[in-house]
């Protein structure tokens, strides 16, 4: 047997070990993370960055390995700490978990990671995206709870249903009326990534000057 295979079987029979499990879930947490970060910012970059940036390639470049990277660090650190947090909670209640354990876990890792300003004062765009990208589904889940008959304000089942039916052609209509309303008088409190994207379609079209930019090249 090789030394390579003996540290591999060594590392197995570790991560094997049932005793081992509860650290070991964290460790594993924290890549996965890591990984998903990774995956999901490096070609949202990619496209955002080459079509609305300026700047040389090799710029550009970095930009995308630093949105990428925060992107994936923060997720990592997240789910170490919130998967400590309750490994923590669930060691102090003698070993279960508690029904609020899930949300001092996340409202401790919502603030260390997400939540906490630089040094300079600043929150990094990256950060607010994927705030606001929760904060999105979570109002929508707790939509959906509201009228869940056991466990919303309606208790009617025949009106859930109906109210299920309807609701969202109302709120896509009252978010697109809003958002441009916002956007044509305060942009300025518009997200910047949104608020690019909404310039390019709306705010550009409206201008040329030859086939060129009116077919091919805003400018």
């Amino acid at each position: 047997m090789s030394t390579l295979q003996a540290v591999q079987q060594a590392l197995e029979r570790v991560i094997l070990d049932p005793n081992n499990a509860n650290w070991l879930a964290i460790v594993k947490g924290a890549r996965n993370g890591a990984v998903y970060g990774a995956k999901v910012r490096f070609p949202h970059a990619l496209v955002m960055i080459f079509m609305f940036r300026s700047g040389t390639v090799q710029e550009k470049l970095s930009l995308i390995f630093k949105a990428t990277r925060t992107h994936a660090t923060n997720l990592a650190k997240y789910a170490t700490i919130y998967k400590s947090m309750m490994l923590l909670l669930k060691t102090i209640n003698g070993g279960k978990e508690q029904s609020f354990d899930t949300f001092l876990a996340g409202l401790t890792g919502g603030y260390l990671v997400f939540g906490r300003r630089s040094k300079r004062g600043h929150v990094s765009s990256v950060s607010k995206q994927i705030v606001i990208f929760v904060f999105a589904r979570v109002v929508l889940s707790l939509a959906k709870l509201s009228i869940q008959p056991r466990a919303g304000i309606i208790k009617n089942p025949q009106l859930t249903k109906r109210i299920s039916h309807d609701a969202w052609p109302v709120f896509a209509a009252l978010s697109w009326a809003s958002v441009m309303w916002l956007f044509r008088w305060y942009p300025e409190t518009v997200q910047m990534g949104l608020r690019s994207s909404m310039d390019y379609i709306y705010v550009q079209s409206d201008h040329w000057d030859s086939l060129r930019t009116f077919i091919v090249h805003n400018k």
